[in-house]
Formats: structure tokens, C-alpha cells, sequence
């Protein structure tokens, strides 16, 4: 892991605090900022989000779904837990969670938009750090590339209709123009213009790719520091007002964590795949791209929606969380081999 990844909650509770204090001192900056849209889509950060999309999308190789075919079971079980589990169980423990047990300590007016933040969260699965942690877990690296293409190319089709479906099961109105629009500013742009991009630089050869991959991974993560800067410059007074709701709202979002990659990992037992198979399976399920989230929460509800902060709080526990997870599927090496 980079210098910025491994430590990615410190940056998070850094820019947490930045943010805040930033948004106190010069209030009318951020304000003056937060109005710089066009068609519901704020202009800085849109052009952030999109230095922290697309460095990740260039790494995605189309080509490798041709290797969907060497492991089935394990590319089913993927798709399953990822799409047919994963945000359905979040709406449900949003809905247990956060409407229902921990109402009395949140804003009764961002309840819903808590909600829809972490359905958000949970319809994004992961794309770029699922790599980071196939490789800790010793997981086969072409089918980990296989399962990114191939959850990436369901994602341009699938996104907008799962969440439009999920929040209007929640009772959440959101409109059908903004999630489009939102899914072709933040999935199918940046995926064209990665594409392109990576084409370009692998003609001047492996080794020259590797190396311009090297000097701009740390632009997404970056752009993503300075966009929770500027989000939490809006949500800084809401956060004085009640700290515990960063607490409770990541409650159900480790459940998910936990259930999920667990899921993921007893299935591919179940159906014989390997060890080095059960792992990036397991992981792609418990992390989230989290970045498209956190667009698209800014998109649909705005920098200083329950929303957006929901979906940060994802990234704040991301990294501890999954490098919790690695360490039980490597740990349980011996148990799952014994099948």
C-alpha cells in the first residue's frame, strides 16, 4: 500500500477537522463555492471527483473479461453477493439502524438522507483498492482484474436503476434526471476518457506505464482530501451540534462490512473455488468505491446532506476496517483449505 493509502483515516480525520474549523473561519468562501453549478452539479467538485475517478479507471483492463470463463463459481458469487445481497442488506440495516433504533439521536429531518447515503455506498462496489487488498491476501491477480472489469461494466447499467429502486423503497424521492446525470458524469465519462487514456500509454510500453501510474495514483487520493475539506466546511456546524452521529452511522455500515465478506467467502468454500479465488471475492464485496459515492451523494443531495456525510464516513473506516478482514482470510487459510 502507498504512504497515503495505508494511512488513509488519519488524512480523513485531518481533513474532518480542517474542514470544519475552514468552514467556521470563512464561512461566504464555501458558501460562494457551494454555488458554482451547473444543472445541480457543483463545478470544483465535480472536477475533483473526476481526478480521483479516473487515475483508479485507467487500471481497469476490459480486455480480461475474456477470463470470466476460468472461474465461474467464483465470479457468480461475486455478482450475487455484490448485487443481489449487499444493497438490499444495507437498505435493511439502514432502515433497522437508522429509522428505526438510532431515530431519537439523529436530525429527524436527514433521516431519509442518511439513508440514502449509505445505499449509495453499498451500490458502489469496489474498484481500485480491491486490488490493493487481493495482493495482501496472496489472491489470484487475473481473476481480481476479471471481477473489477466485469462488476465496472455492471455498474454503467445497473447503478442508477438499484438505487433509484432502493430509495424509493425507503420512500425517498430522487429524481431520475439527476441520478443519470449523475451516472454519466461519474461512471461513464471517466470510463471513456480512462480507456483512452490507458490505451496511450501502454503503446509506449509496459514499464512506461507502471511508472506515470506510479506519479499520479496519489492525485485521487488527494483530490479526495481536498473534497471532504470542502464537505465538511458545510457539514461542520451539524457536526458540533450532534458528534455522535459519525459513530452510529458507521454501525451499520460495519455490520455490512462484516456480513458480506463473510458471505462471499463461505459461498466460494461451499462451491470449491480456492483460497486465492475466496479472497478478492470476499473482499470486493466488503469494500466500496467509495469516491463514486461520495459523488454521487453530492450530486443528488448536496454538499450539506445527511447524504454526503454517510458516504464519508464509508471512506473514514474504509482502511482499518478491510486491512481487519485481510487479516481474518489470511488467518483462516488452513480452515478454508481443509474442505
Amino acid at each position: 500500500m502507498s504512504f497515503f493509502e495505508r494511512y488513509l483515516t488519519i488524512w480523513v480525520f485531518l481533513c474532518i477537522v480542517a474542514g470544519i474549523i475552514a468552514g467556521q473561519l470563512f464561512p461566504r468562501v464555501f458558501q460562494t463555492i457551494g454555488r458554482l453549478e451547473v444543472a445541480q452539479v457543483n463545478l470544483p467538485v465535480g472536477m475533483l471527483i473526476w481526478v480521483m475517478i479516473i487515475p483508479m479507471l485507467i487500471k481497469v483492463d476490459f480486455t480480461a473479461l475474456h477470463e470470466v470463463r476460468q472461474h465461474v463459481r467464483g465470479i457468480g458469487v461475486t455478482l450475487f453477493v455484490n448485487w443481489l445481497v449487499k444493497p438490499f442488506s444495507m437498505a435493511l440495516l439502514s432502515w433497522i439502524f437508522i429509522r428505526q433504533l438510532f431515530a431519537p439521536y439523529l436530525p429527524a429531518g436527514q433521516i431519509d438522507s442518511y439513508i440514502a447515503g449509505l445505499i449509495l455506498l453499498a451500490a458502489a462496489p469496489c474498484t481500485a483498492m480491491v486490488f490493493v487488498w487481493s495482493k495482501l491476501t496472496n489472491g489470484d491477480p487475473l481473476f481480481t482484474l476479471s471481477q473489477v472489469a466485469l462488476n465496472d461494466a455492471v455498474m454503467v447499467v445497473a447503478f442508477a436503476p438499484l438505487v433509484a429502486f432502493l430509495l424509493g423503497m425507503s420512500a425517498i424521492h430522487v429524481p431520475w434526471d439527476t441520478l443519470i446525470i449523475s451516472v454519466v458524469l461519474y461512471i461513464v465519462i471517466p470510463v471513456i476518457i480512462a480507456q483512452i487514456i490507458r490505451k496511450r500509454l501502454l503503446s509506449q510500453g509496459q514499464a512506461a506505464f507502471d511508472n506515470i501510474m506510479n506519479k499520479i495514483g496519489p492525485w485521487s487520493i488527494s483530490a479526495l482530501l481536498a473534497t471532504l475539506i470542502l464537505l465538511f466546511s458545510f457539514q461542520g456546524k451539524a457536526i458540533l451540534d450532534q458528534p455522535l452521529v459519525i459513530a452510529l452511522l458507521a454501525i451499520p455500515i460495519l455490520i455490512q462490512v462484516f456480513f458480506n465478506s463473510g458471505l462471499a467467502y463461505l459461498l466460494n468454500r461451499m462451491v470449491g473455488e480456492k483460497h486465492n479465488i475466496a479472497c478478492p471475492s470476499a473482499l470486493i464485496g466488503a469494500s466500496n468505491f467509495f469516491e463514486l459515492a461520495v459523488a454521487a451523494a453530492i450530486a443528488l443531495f448536496g454538499f450539506n446532506s445527511g447524504a454526503a456525510l454517510a458516504t464519508v464516513v464509508g471512506v473514514l473506516i474504509e482502511v482499518p476496517v478491510m486491512l481487519l478482514v485481510v487479516n481474518i482470510v489470511n488467518r483462516t487459510k488452513p480452515w478454508y483449505e481443509r474442505a
